[in-house]
Order: structure tokens, then sequence, then C-alpha cells
């Protein structure tokens, strides 16, 4: 379509006249030999300081998916990313590129840190040409991006402390792999698709409870923060896949929750398939007990040295063989505590860590400590430069919990599975939605075992939909910064099922109404009848 581009010239290739301005995606109705070869999906995240001098190409490349990409290749679709950003930049150098689609392949682009690129490319199909949407794979780059950070600290910030950058390809090479195994179906990823159209990857679900409940989980919240004397700790409290409460500024909720509903829930520790349990192993292992010979003193020296250390490096030296997504590494241990199992041949048996954050806000680093009581996950994080021993300070705050908070952490799960409606518990009869809020980053959803019940027909013209929203939106946040602009679009799809979009006040909703109406009139009543609700 003709209004897809990202830039536009005065002059059109025909010679017709363009518009000045533009949105944030370039059709580009020509094949690209970059990506003829490519097959499948491709990720990579590159630096567009490095590698200028000729010969030095390879240097600029941080992490490419699969790593068994011929080198030539991974050369040539970075060598056209970097030049699309280039000539872009010429017509609109304060918008980063987002997108290019060309007959075969569509490019996302997402500026994850200043010069620091990740493109994902994904190979159009006759089957899903119309499914992709550009959006919804921008989100998982910046979620990755997001998590990686909060583990290891800015991309750049290892570069600067490292400039071979051998210590961050090697991190963004696990990590970033570890996290697209959740996309993998054999050596392929399956990436979002018109399916997903009812889901907002970048947002929390709250759980909505009664004032008694929520006396309750203030009072909770009141006891976790006072497990270390004298420094106050923060935690986030979750019901089954929900958040409860949060401590935290905003976007530090966002990442934390995120990661705990890849691998910290109930449901997600199931779907890790590891039984492991530290304490069936011999309980909770002191390393000054345990340490008899000299060079294992001097391990313990070094960790607990690195563990005052307040930078990202000093988190990264400390967990160069922790990967925080790495499923199997992830248990509950008898204790109600959710640790990782890492073997050392300086310490007698296994020790549990607890994975290290950095909070960009704070520029400081976090021990994160999980614990579990059935459906209730409470994730309790504590400043590491208030912790003189590392680990051993964690036991002592694990063992405050329990026997401080106990209690009211029973009885706040019993008084939530008494109030919960299962997974059902927000679905609203006849209606298959999602309303978010992006500038508070939440949002609630129709269950997805609702969501399937919706036709093909129903989900491609609601993700299309949602694709030309999304454009819309990009346009008015050019044009206007300062203001939010509203839409409202009802549209008759094939199966004359309505599919409806709404952003008005910065919030959004998208429906698909299937048994409705046959009026325009239906339909804009069944919108209003919804957000009185």
């Amino acid at each position: 379509r003709s209004a897809r581009r990202l830039f536009q010239s005065p002059r059109s290739a025909t010679g017709a006249d363009c518009p000045a301005g533009g949105s944030s995606v370039v059709s580009v109705k020509m094949g690209l030999s970059s990506a003829a070869e490519i097959d499948g999906a491709q990720l990579c995240i590159f630096d567009l300081r490095r590698g200028q001098q000729e010969g030095q190409e390879l240097d600029k490349i941080l992490f490419f998916h699969p790593a068994d990409c011929p080198i030539l290749l991974q050369l040539s679709v970075i060598g056209l990313c970097e030049g699309i950003i280039t000539f872009t930049r010429i017509f609109s150098p304060e918008d980063d590129c987002e997108v290019i689609e060309s007959d075969k392949h569509c490019h996302v682009f997402y500026q994850a840190e200043p010069d620091i690129w990740m493109v994902l490319v994904v190979q159009k199909i006759k089957d899903n040409e119309s499914t992709l949407r550009f959006g919804a794979l921008q989100g998982i780059l910046k979620e990755s991006h997001s998590l990686f950070a909060m583990f290891h600290g800015p991309i750049r910030t290892l570069l600067d402390r490292q400039p071979s950058a051998e210590f961050a390809r090697g991190h963004l090479h696990t990590f970033v792999t570890d996290y697209l195994s959740d996309f993998s179906v054999g050596k392929k990823l399956q990436l979002p698709t018109y399916r997903d159209s009812l889901t907002e990857r970048g947002t929390v679900q709250m759980l909505t409870v009664s004032r008694e409940v929520a006396l309750e989980v203030q009072s909770l919240t009141t006891v976790l923060g006072s497990c270390l004397r004298n420094v106050i700790c923060q935690s986030i409290v979750l019901f089954e896949d929900l958040l409860v409460s949060t401590t935290l500024p905003l976007d530090d909720t966002l990442n934390l929750y995120t990661y705990a509903i890849l691998r910290l829930t109930p449901s997600a520790l199931s779907s890790n398939g590891n039984s492991w349990s530290y304490l069936r192993k011999g309980g909770y292992v002191n390393a000054d007990t345990t340490l008899s010979s000299a060079n294992g003193a001097a391990a313990a020296e070094r960790y607990n040295s690195r563990s005052r250390d307040t930078s990202p490096g000093g988190q990264n030296q400390m967990h160069h063989n922790f990967r925080p997504l790495q499923r199997e590494k992830l248990s509950k241990g008898k204790d109600g505590f959710v640790a990782a199992d890492f073997a050392t041949t300086e310490i007698r048996g296994a020790v549990p860590l607890n994975p290290i954050l950095w909070f960009h806000q704070a520029e400081e680093r976090m021990y994160l400590c999980v614990y579990q009581h059935k459906n209730l996950t409470i994730l309790l994080v504590i400043p590491a430069s208030s912790l003189i021993n590392g680990e051993e300070g964690i036991a002592h705050v694990k063992r405050h919990l329990l026997e401080n908070a106990s209690q009211n952490i029973v009885t706040v799960e019993q008084k939530l599975s008494r109030g919960w409606g299962g997974e059902n518990a927000y679905h609203v009869g006849g209606y298959r939605y999602i309303l978010s809020d992006p500038n508070r980053k939440v949002s609630r959803a129709s269950p997805p075992g609702k969501v399937i019940t919706l036709s093909k027909d129903s989900l491609l013209a609601l993700n299309r939909l949602r694709g030309e929203i999304d454009l819309e939106k990009s346009r008015a946040k050019r044009s206007d910064p300062t203001h939010d602009k509203d839409y409202e679009v009802c549209i008759r799809a094939k199966n004359n099922a309505w599919i409806i979009a709404k952003i008005s006040r910065g919030k959004e909703l998208y429906m698909a109404i299937e048994k409705g109406g046959e009026t325009l009139l239906y339909a804009s009543t069944a919108v209003e009848k919804f957000s009185n609700r």
C-alpha cells in the first residue's frame, strides 16, 4: 500500500507527487539479494560504532541467530540493515527505522541502545504474509533486550568494559538463545501470528481483589519489606500469573513480572521439568564451612568481593555461568524457595544461587529471592550492597521470611484462592477482547480458552486492523508526541463478525464479536456496554 512508507521523497519513483512526512514502514516491491537465501527467521544484534574499517566488518556483529548461518550471509544481512538505517536517517534523523517490507521478507528494527540495533528478519510465505504484525514482532526484540539488561546491565556498558566484545557476545549468545527457545519449533522460530492478536507483550495483567484482601496483602508487603533490619526490601506478589501487588517502579515491575511469567510461576516451573531440590541433596551449604583448601578459601574471597561490587560488570563476573532463562536450572526446593541448580568443583555439593538483577533507575544490583506457596509467588528484591556475605546474607533473609511472614503468606493465599474465579474470571460473555493501557503498561484480555473459539477470518481481520492502528499511532506520535490521538474503528469481517478498535485517553480496546447484529449501531452499542462494565 502506498500509504505504508517510512520515508517519502517529494516525488515518487514514477514521478507522482508524494506527501511530506511519513509513517514507520517502507514497502519495497523488489527482491533483496542479501536475504534471498534466508530460510525461516533470523535475529541479529550489531553495533554501528564497531567495524568501521575495511576488513573489520565482522567486529560489529554481537549476536546472530541461527548461529550456523554462513558468515558471508550474516555480513550481507547486517550490511543491508546498516544501509537502510543510514539512508532513512537522511530523511528522518530523529525517528528510527522500524520496518522494511520486501516481496519475500520483513525486516523489523529496534534500536535497543544508542547505535546498538536488533533486527528480526522474517520470511514471508503465502500462508502468513497477511498475518505478520510488526508491532508484535518488535515487542519480542524489546522484551529480550529489557530482560538482558535486567540481568547483565546495558550492552554498551559491557562493550566499554571490554572493548574486544568477547564478554558481551558470550552473554548475548547464551541469554538470547535461551530466550528464543520459547519460540523454537525444531530448527525454526514460531513467531507471533494472527492467533496472538488478542495478546499484548510488554504489559502486566493484574488481579482485582476486595478491600479485605487488599489489607491482608498490604500487611504482607510490610513484613516483607522488613526482612533486612535497616534496609527496606522491595517485593512483588503474584497469584497464578496475575500481579497482586508491587513496591517497585513501573519499568522494574514489568521486567520482573515478565521474567516470573516466563520461568518462576507455578505453571512456568511445571513446564521446566526439573524436580531437583537442593534441600533433598543435603540442604543449604555455607561456603565458609565447606572450603577446606587454600584454593577454596581464595574462591570464597573472590566471590564475596564481587558481591560487594555494585556495577553491572561485577554482576556479570560473579555469575559468568548463570543462565536465568535456562529452564532446567530453575526449581523449587522443599522449603518453598526457587533457586538455580549450580554446581562447582570448589564447593562440595550443590549450592543454590539466587539471580542478581541490575535496576537501571536505582543504578544498583539487587538479589532476587523467590518464595512460593501453592499458587502464590513472592519476589523479594534485596540491595546487594546491604549484604556483606552475599549468599550467606540471603540465607538470613530467607530465615527471617519463614519465621515472620509465613502466617501472612498462608492467609493471603487462602483468601485469594477463595475469591478466585479461575482462568475465566475476566471473561465477558459474547466478547473476545484485549484492553490495555500503554502508559501504565497494564492489560486485561479474554482467556486463551475463549480466544481459540474465534474463527480464522475473525482473527485475521483483527490482526490486520491492529497492524493498521499501529501505523496510525506511529504517525501520530511523530507529528505530535505530546498528545494521544483517539480512534474508533468498526469493520465487518468476511464471516460477518464485528472487529472493533477503540483508542481513547491513551487506553486501547480491541475486540471481536462473532454473534452480533447486522447494523453498525449494534457494534457501537456493544462497545459502549463493554466499556460501562
